[in-house]
């Protein structure tokens, strides 16, 4: 069997910025949900889909905000997206889904942690962290753990990962503590850039193993000895942005994998629909 993992927040962004607008029986917008729902709905009717699991940021905060001033909030989000949050956990959970709402970690944190927790059990074929955020290509394991892109229709395993940012995966938070990710708030060391962070990690893998002169680089790159003072002069903040891109593997997954089993919708995906005033979804049977 394979394990669907989705990430509850980055599809109700997605649907925000990209369904129609639409009214609840109340008033409040729902367009964003209501889409979300149809998506989930969409992919319980896919023959391969047996297990699944959804995590949501219940709050944008987490542990991540004590460690760093900069790094990302919920300032400046669209007050209508974030009221659709609970109403977007609460469509997962009509439909039958086993919903992980965090709050002192990230929806990342807990699709590692349950790729981690379920990826070789019994049975398990492969596990699909079905997500195109680039934090979750450090969770990527060989062919069993693969990144999947849903709107692109695109895996990517172990190989494509190297493919895609000349590196391992476990160099991944590395490489965004170097680059940046401004989506996180993570600023990165001034003039890494892609190229010369694929070349140097693919060599030294993370911060604390990139010697502190250039002479000791044993891989050429362009503008070494400027790269290797900058990040001598800011390696603690290296190390704390590396602190930040790493994914968590303890974020709290309690179920069973067979706890995953889709087994139907509950009884609340009916007057939910109502409340949404949409038609209930057409779904397979268990």
């Amino acid at each position: 069997m394979q394990l669907h993992l989705l990430d509850g927040t980055f599809e109700l962004f997605r649907m925000f910025y990209g369904a129609p607008p639409g009214e609840s029986a109340s008033g409040q917008e729902v367009g964003a949900a209501r889409a979300l729902l149809r998506s989930f709905a969409a992919l319980l009717r896919q023959p391969d889909v047996t297990h699944v699991g959804v995590a949501f940021d219940h709050v944008i905060e987490s542990f991540r905000n004590a460690l760093f001033d900069g790094y990302k909030t919920g300032e400046g989000m669209d007050p209508v997206l974030h009221a659709q949050f609970p109403l977007a956990e609460r469509a997962a959970r009509a439909l039958g889904l086993v919903v992980w709402p965090m709050e002192e970690f990230e929806a990342d944190d807990a699709l590692a942690s349950a790729a981690a927790k379920y990826a070789d059990a019994p049975g398990v074929e492969r596990v699909l962290l079905c997500s195109p955020d680039k934090d979750l290509a450090q969770s990527v394991r060989g062919e069993k753990v693969v990144a999947f892109d849903r709107l692109r229709k695109k895996l990517m395993d172990e190989e494509g990962v190297v493919a895609k940012f000349g590196i391992p995966p476990r160099a991944i938070p590395a490489y965004l503590a170097l680059v940046g990710d401004p989506q996180d708030g993570i600023p990165g060391i001034p003039r890494w850039g892609a190229k010369s962070t694929a070349t140097v990690l693919a060599r030294y893998g993370r911060i604390d193993a990139i010697p502190a002169d250039a002479a000791d680089w044993d891989v050429k790159v362009r503008g070494a000895k400027t790269l290797a003072a900058n990040l001598e002069a800011e390696r603690e903040a290296a190390r704390l942005y590396e602190r930040l891109a790493t994914l968590r593997l303890d974020a709290p997954i309690p179920e069973p994998l067979d706890a995953l089993r889709w087994t139907g919708p509950s009884e609340d995906l009916a007057p939910l629909c109502a409340e949404l005033r949409i038609d209930p979804p057409r779904l397979p049977s268990p």
